[in-house]
């Protein structure tokens, strides 16, 4: 009788992660950054019908890169947490740091125990009335859970763009301005070159800090760009 094949955990272990890795890795990036008006969510996508950056609760946003029916299943269950806890309680027991510790457990229950592990990275934040009290979670594949300052980038190329961003942000930046550093992050390639992205092809959308109640809004990125300001606001969220 021949020996079943053996495979040691930490091998295992590795064998996963390298392949999650490498699946977030070809996914556009996504660049999440804290600004005087709010917290400004920009990646590049093509597509108007499948959104990568959506809205949770009132003043918590989601953002994800990766297989898209993963991280849409994790938006959903997300949804579901915060409208559940919220009915429960009251809808201020709903928290974005609830919400980063919901996923991290969800995330590495599959890594560890399921067939294949998510190819997923996620951006999950909550605005605050100042800018001092906004909060941004990072999660990766297997759960790893991280508290960003200021600004975050997931996705292909996140180290070269990071940089980019941790370079030239201020923390007065205007949502134009905060949404033009998002895009040129974005240009950045590890080849030196900057390849252009058209405006109408971006996904944007911002956590409002002035806003009463539901402060997630999907931004018009060229009539932004073009110094329209608010007027390219979706009133709906």
């Amino acid at each position: 009788m021949s020996l079943p094949f053996y495979v040691s955990p930490e091998q295992m272990m590795k064998d996963r992660a390298d392949y999650a890795r490498k699946g977030v890795a070809r996914g556009r990036a996504v660049v999440a950054l804290t600004c005087a008006d709010g917290i400004v969510f920009t990646t590049h996508n093509p597509s108007r019908a499948l959104h990568k950056i959506s809205e949770i609760y009132d003043r918590i946003a989601f953002a994800g890169v990766g297989k898209y029916h993963e991280f849409e299943s994790l938006r959903v269950a997300g949804i579901r947490y915060a409208d559940l806890r919220g009915y429960a309680y009251d809808r201020s027991d709903v928290s974005v740091r609830g919400l980063a510790s919901s996923y991290a457990q969800t995330l590495g229950t599959i890594f560890t125990a399921e067939t294949k592990p998510y190819e997923v990275e996620l951006v999950v934040a909550e605005v605050g009335a100042r800018p001092e009290a906004d909060q941004l979670y990072r999660l990766s594949f297997d759960g790893t859970l991280a508290e960003e300052s200021h600004h975050v980038v997931i996705g292909g190329q996140a180290d070269l763009r990071h940089q980019v961003v941790a370079q030239h942000w201020r923390p007065d930046l205007t949502r134009a301005d905060a949404l033009r550093l998002a895009l040129r992050a974005l240009e950045e390639s590890d080849d030196g070159a900057t390849r252009a992205i058209p405006p109408g092809q971006l996904e944007a959308a911002v956590l409002d800090r002035g806003a009463v109640r539901r402060s997630f809004r999907r931004l018009d990125a060229e009539r932004e760009l073009a110094g329209a300001g608010g007027a390219g606001a979706d009133p709906r969220g």
